[in-house]
């Protein structure tokens, strides 16, 4: 199907720059454009592709002033990368329905006490445990496995292999990658005298609220007591790992390889980069925001900060560090010469002292 520029820009409220008839049918990267394609432009540093992509229509800023001549058409909106994005949803809406799986396939197990919602589809090799509860429009791929007692919102989509232990409770629109684990035990063990240690029970559980998704290979554990709880609409990248009790605030972002020791609460709106570790029993403001390798073993109580390096410090801190570092061979030289100098010295003035 192919639509107008000038259809797309009534969609996204923009306004046209170019020929607001031509046609575009995909989606692509600006630097892969072709013919018959719509792109967008939202970071400068690509900037120079716009002026020989093949695209024949992009979305730029209200406010982006080229340097240079262009060919595309340009439809200017408040904010090019989420206008695309809404793009991007419908292309997939589109796509989906034209493969709208429903119904249970061979070779999955439905226990008779749960209690599945319509227009749900659980493929085959998956397993749904006793008193579980789906809402309708779910779609559960295959080797998934749903324990006992656990209840599911509606429009949940889970990808092959996820595995949600029992008690949990997953929200509405909650979409969770391949192989993801959900309600697995917290890390607990008593030491002993003998130096052995004592699992000690996690009785708890998990909690998903709405329009949360989370990524591949990824494990969230069951609370000790309570519940370990993800508030609506975070966003959890791959191979993160959220330990037993640990709340994760609203619309807050992991990025992957982090993980957050138990009992430890992020604000809402935060910000997680890559590799991140955080201690336990810590409380992070809203709007906290920490560089990729970081490492947190302290409350945060200042809302909106940014925070780097481990141990992290604020961003202006470390910025200047950062320099220092730079220089630290060169300042490592001078200090050994400076010692040899002042050795020199003083033995130089010891000699000039000793009586004659």
């Amino acid at each position: 199907m192919q639509f107008t520029a000038q259809t797309i820009s009534d969609f996204l409220n923009g306004s046209i720059e170019g020929d607001a008839e031509v046609l575009v049918g995909e989606l692509s990267k600006i630097e892969d454009g072709k013919e018959g394609s719509l792109s967008f432009l939202s970071n400068p540093k690509y900037e120079s592709f716009l002026y020989g992509t093949q695209a024949s229509v992009v979305l730029v800023s209200k406010d982006f002033k080229p340097a240079h001549p262009y060919k595309p058409t340009l439809i200017r909106v408040d904010n090019p990368y989420s206008a695309f994005t809404v793009l991007l949803d419908k292309y997939n809406e589109r796509i989906n329905a034209k493969t709208n799986e429903q119904g249970v396939e061979q070779s999955a197990f439905i226990h008779p006490t749960a209690k599945i919602g319509k227009n749900v589809f659980i493929a085959a090799f998956s397993y749904v445990a006793e008193q579980v509860e789906i809402g309708d429009n779910v779609k559960i791929y295959p080797q998934t496995y749903i324990g006992q007692n656990t209840k599911v919102g509606e429009g949940c989509i889970f990808h092959p292999g996820v595995k949600i232990y029992h008690n949990c409770i997953i929200g509405n629109k909650v979409i969770v990658h391949a192989n993801t684990v959900i309600g697995s035990d917290g890390f607990g063990f008593a030491p002993q005298p003998d130096g052995t240690y004592n699992k000690i029970p996690q009785i708890g559980n998990v909690i998903i609220e709405d329009n949360v998704e989370i990524g591949a290979n990824t494990a969230i554990d069951r609370a000790t007591l309570g519940a370990t709880i993800v508030r609506k609409g975070a966003k959890i990248d791959n191979l993160i790992q959220l330990a037993h009790n640990v709340e994760i605030g609203q619309n807050t972002v992991l990025a992957a390889q982090s993980g957050v020791s138990g009992s430890t609460k992020i604000g809402p709106n935060s910000v997680v980069g890559g590799q991140v570790g955080i201690a336990g029993h810590l409380n992070l403001a809203k709007g906290t925001q920490i560089g990729a390798q970081a490492g947190v073993n302290f409350n945060i109580s200042e809302e909106n900060k940014q925070w780097h390096g481990s141990p992290a410090q604020p961003l202006r801190n470390w910025m200047r560090s950062s320099v220092i570092f730079k220089h630290l061979p060169d300042i490592k030289k001078r200090i050994d010469l400076l010692e040899q100098e002042i050795k020199r010295l003083t033995s130089e003035l010891e000699r000039n002292t000793l009586p004659k």
